[in-house]
């Protein structure tokens, strides 16, 4: 059971979702809009929010950057909801730090994967080793965070599991469909372009850091 956030001001796919999360066991609340949702964030963080992009009062790109500049709200799991489909704007949600994008339209089954997946990845305990280091990266596990050369990079959920799963199996080469099993825990329903989308900004981060990815052409990627 999670406390989950749902924003989206459409009231029929509001009601969807909340009755399909409701139905798994899962505490629901639910906002039309951001001032809302804030308010309530600020009596008590959900174990995850599912955030529509077109909102009356605030897109939820805004809403998402918000929340990552937080340090008190930096680290809650988030997925995407939005009619806007193109790359670009998918780049832009996984850039600003959300964890999963879904489009619409989309199934309730869609739904309940990505939302289970995303609640396991982030509930479950960290069972590997607290401090990995690669080069000029090292990666803290009990505190969650990575450095570059000693200075402090800001990654999202995802992007520091993605990391971590490569930095783990230094040397090995991992399929697409391998990294989508261990990050999102599931190995269907997502795009192979979601790794991608994750891997170039996950690069762009880690700067100095970023040569040590390697693409395996039509496989998928390495950490040397």
């Amino acid at each position: 059971m999670a406390i989950i956030y749902i924003v989206e001001d459409d009231d029929n796919i509001r009601e969807i979702e909340k009755f399909a999360l409701k139905n798994s066991g899962h505490i629901i609340f639910d906002f039309p809009n951001a001032q809302s949702f804030f308010k309530k964030v600020n009596e008590k963080q959900p174990n995850l929010a599912i955030i529509d992009v077109m909102l009356p009062d605030n897109d939820g790109y805004e809403i998402v950057r918000k929340l990552r500049n937080d340090s008190k709200t930096k680290k809650i799991p988030i997925i995407m909801v939005t009619a806007k489909t193109t790359e670009l704007d998918m780049v832009k949600g996984f850039e600003i730090g959300a964890d999963d994008y879904i489009k619409k339209p989309f199934s309730v089954i869609e739904l309940m994967t990505r939302v289970k997946a995303l609640l396991r990845r982030s509930m479950q305990d960290n069972t590997c080793e607290k401090i990995m280091e690669l080069g000029n990266i090292q990666l803290n596990s009990e505190r969650h965070c990575v450095s570059v050369d000693a200075e402090a990079i800001e990654l999202t959920y995802k992007e520091f599991e993605l990391l971590k799963f490569l930095m783990k199996n230094t040397g090995i080469v991992m399929t697409r469909e391998s990294i989508l099993d261990a990050v999102w825990g599931i190995n269907f329903e997502l795009e192979s372009r979601t790794v991608d989308m994750h891997i170039k900004t996950l690069r762009q981060k880690l700067k100095t850091g970023s040569e040590r990815i390697k693409t395996v052409r039509n496989v998928g990627y390495v950490m040397e």
